[in-house]
């Protein structure tokens, strides 16, 4: 197969969360131990950092991969989701995987994986690891997907464990209350690994402490032992938050031997988007009129993003919005500022919200503006709107905001 015909046999043959929601999801570990089996087990050996996390775990993993890349490292690094090219999930000091190796691995082991009935999460966490193997990566950066204890990615045994934070997102799929949430999340803690736990919120820590204890894995809080001494280009008092939860884990690495000084750690946040090609982080599109993508898509995300746009200079704010269908989405809609003009609309993906009843839903909470349908026709709409000094915001889901990159 061509690389075109490969990956339209992946996307009709794997179901997608992205994509299409519940379908796809795989509340169990039995298919991704039976692709390890198929692969002869790359997990084995392999050193990693294994990052969970409400929000953050992209930004974590990618300053994390960028500072051991800098420090001369060989570094796989697999996140999710995509924004453009689903190869975008597979990357060795940023470089993404080429369509060659993709075709070759799907011919070698398609029939097999299909016997198997793999998600697509769960054939590119075997694709990962048996890539990184493949290329006898030094060490790999691991992000979850939504969860941890059931999580794809949790056959490995990382040299940390990194959970960000914990905050509400994907309840029907891991419990109704933040304990619940964070209970999920700490099953990525190994016995005697050592665990960095970002922010040390009260509901949720003793939640880590016991889960940490009960396997003997030695515990730590970034926001409460790690000086706020290296700043990352990505903007942002969350980032900042990133950046600090990233340090404790490089310095839990560098406990374990691994050689990390600080000029790399410096030099890694600062080139981080370079080294990595992390995009969609209250990234800047357009100068002027100032357009701005963040795929901010849930209550915490959008608190960010209500700071980040009381801080940033601008006369009237446009907010190009779309997110997806299977959310109770009132409590993220209640956060986003009153005193913008919407333009709602519909990402191209069978999961994504329709753009009328998204409109409908936010004005119920006092947000105005007019159902666009497609997300190119509201965005444009929005440029057209905003003068020179308006500030044109993109956001509410990965989806909605790889269509304007």
């Amino acid at each position: 197969m061509t690389y075109a015909e490969t990956l339209a046999y992946l996307y009709a043959q794997l179901p997608m969360f992205q994509r299409i929601g519940a379908a796809a999801y795989k509340a169990d570990l039995s298919n991704t131990h039976a692709l390890m089996r198929a692969l002869g087990h790359p997990e084995h050996g392999l050193r990693c950092v294994h990052v969970a996390g409400t929000n953050g775990k992209g930004s974590t993993c990618s300053l994390v991969a960028s500072v051991l890349q800098e420090a001369g490292y060989r570094v796989g690094l697999h996140t999710s989701p995509h924004l453009k090219d689903f190869r975008e999930r597979f990357r060795i000091n940023g470089e993404m995987v080429a369509q060659e190796t993709v075709v070759r691995f799907v011919d070698s082991y398609g029939a097999a994986f299909e016997s198997i009935g793999p998600s697509f999460f769960e054939w590119g966490v075997a694709f990962a690891l048996w890539w990184f193997r493949e290329e006898k990566v030094d060490i790999a950066v691991i992000e979850t997907g939504m969860g941890g204890r059931l999580d794809s990615t949790n056959v490995i045994t990382p040299d940390v464990s990194v959970i960000t934070n914990i905050g509400w997102d994907h309840m029907q799929f891991l419990g109704g209350t933040l304990e619940a949430i964070a209970q999920e999340k700490a099953g990525i803690i190994k016995p005697g690994v050592p665990v960095v736990i970002g922010e040390s919120q009260v509901a949720v820590a003793d939640v880590f402490r016991s889960a940490a204890a009960a396997v003997n894995a030695p515990l730590s809080f970034a926001d409460a032992t790690m000086p706020d001494t290296f700043t990352s280009t990505l903007a942002g008092a969350h980032q900042r938050k990133n950046a600090l939860t990233a340090f404790a884990a490089v310095h839990q690495l560098r406990k374990g031997g691994c050689r990390i000084d600080n000029h790399a750690i410096i030099h890694g946040f600062l080139n981080v988007v370079r080294n990595t090609g992390l995009r969609g982080r209250w990234e800047v599109l357009v100068p002027e009129p100032l357009v701005i993508a963040d795929v901010a898509h849930n209550v915490d995300g959008f608190r960010v993003i209500n700071e980040m746009v009381s801080v940033t200079p601008h006369d009237q704010l446009h907010i190009v919005l779309g997110m997806v269908a299977d959310k109770d989405i009132a409590p993220a809609l209640a956060i986003l500022p009153q005193n913008a003009t919407y333009y709602f609309c519909k990402a191209d993906i069978p999961r994504a919200l329709d753009a009328n009843e998204l409109a409908t839903e936010a004005a119920r909470i006092g947000l105005h503006g007019k159902a666009f349908g497609p997300v190119a026709k509201a965005f444009s709409a929005a440029q057209l709107a905003a003068g020179p000094g308006d500030l044109v915001l993109v956001t509410g889901s990965v989806f909605v905001v790889a269509e304007v990159l």
